[in-house]
């Protein structure tokens, strides 16, 4: 992920402008890492570790989602509605 794009999702889904580390800004670089890596995969079947990686990354996001889900619940169904997921 370059610097731009992530520099626009901490800008989008933060609480404040020098907010990196709330659920919703993680929740949405995951998701970009998750896509890519996503894409990636659709090329490369036999990447093993990628796809580890993938499964580890997946569910560190529904941790989040979850946590979000519970501490915030008008937060999380904006944060899923902006990303496409499905709740």
């Amino acid at each position: 992920m370059d610097k731009e794009t992530k520099q626009s999702i901490l800008q989008e889904y933060g609480i404040h402008e020098s907010d990196v580390g709330s659920s919703p800004v993680q929740i949405a670089l995951l998701t970009h890492r998750i896509s890519e890596i996503t894409s990636h995969l659709r090329g490369n079947q036999h990447d093993h570790s990628s796809r580890d990686g993938l499964r580890r990354l997946v569910n560190r996001r529904r941790k989040l989602l979850n946590y979000l889900y519970r501490h915030d619940h008008d937060r999380y169904l904006q944060v899923v509605q902006k990303l496409g997921l499905r709740h």
